[in-house]
C-alpha cells in the first residue's frame, strides 16, 4: 500500500514537472517523462531490496551505476547552462529551460557524446535493476532504456530542425552514449 502510494505521488510529480513535454506527445521530453516512470516503477519495486546482500557482486555492480550516473548528469547540465547559452527566445512549451539553449553545446561531456543526461539516466536505470533484478523490474528496466533511446533520436530530430548541418557535422564527431563504442 505504501509503495502504491509512492509510485502514485512520484508519479504525480513527474507528471507535474513534464507538463509542457506532456502537451507535445511525441516530443522527445514525451519519451523521457515514460522513461521516468519505468524507472519510478523499477524503484518502487525494488525499494524492499535496496540493502539487502549489501557485498554481493550483485550490490557492488548496482552502486557502481548508480555512481556513475552522477557525474554525466552534473557535468552535462553545468554544460548546457554554460556553453549553451539557454533563452527564453526559443520558446518551445516541450522545451525544459535548460534545454532552450541558443548554441551548439560540444564542450565538456559533449565533446565525446551527444546525450550525456541520457547515458546518466540509462545507468540509474540499470543500476536500480540490479538492487532487485526480476521479470518485473526487467521489463521496466527494458522499457526505460528503450524510451531513453526514443528519447536521445527524437532530441537529434529536434536539434536537426534548430542547428541545422552545424548538428549533423557534431553527429558525425562524437557518439550518442558511450564514448568510442555507441
Amino acid at each position: 500500500m505504501v509503495r502504491s502510494a509512492l509510485f502514485v505521488a512520484g508519479s504525480a510529480l513527474l507528471a507535474w514537472v513534464s507538463r509542457g513535454p506532456l502537451r507535445v506527445p511525441g516530443s522527445h521530453g514525451f519519451f523521457r517523462f515514460v522513461a521516468w516512470e519505468a524507472m519510478l516503477g523499477a524503484l518502487v519495486l525494488v525499494a524492499p531490496r535496496w540493502f539487502a546482500d549489501p557485498f554481493s557482486a550483485r550490490q557492488l555492480a548496482s552502486w557502481l551505476l548508480l555512481f556513475a550516473s552522477i557525474p554525466p548528469a552534473v557535468l552535462g547540465t553545468r554544460e548546457l547552462r554554460r556553453a549553451g547559452r539557454p533563452t527564453e527566445e526559443r520558446h518551445d512549451p516541450a522545451l525544459y529551460r535548460i534545454e532552450r539553449t541558443s548554441a551548439l553545446v560540444t564542450t565538456g561531456p559533449y565533446g565525446r557524446i551527444r546525450h550525456p543526461l541520457y547515458a546518466s539516466l540509462m545507468c540509474l536505470a540499470l543500476g536500480i535493476f540490479l538492487k532487485g533484478p526480476a521479470v518485473p523490474t526487467a521489463a521496466l528496466t527494458a522499457a526505460a532504456l528503450a524510451c531513453l533511446v526514443l528519447t536521445a533520436l527524437k532530441d537529434e530530430q529536434e536539434c536537426i530542425q534548430y542547428f541545422g548541418d552545424a548538428y549533423r557535422d557534431y553527429m558525425r564527431t562524437t557518439k550518442r552514449f558511450i564514448p568510442f563504442v555507441v
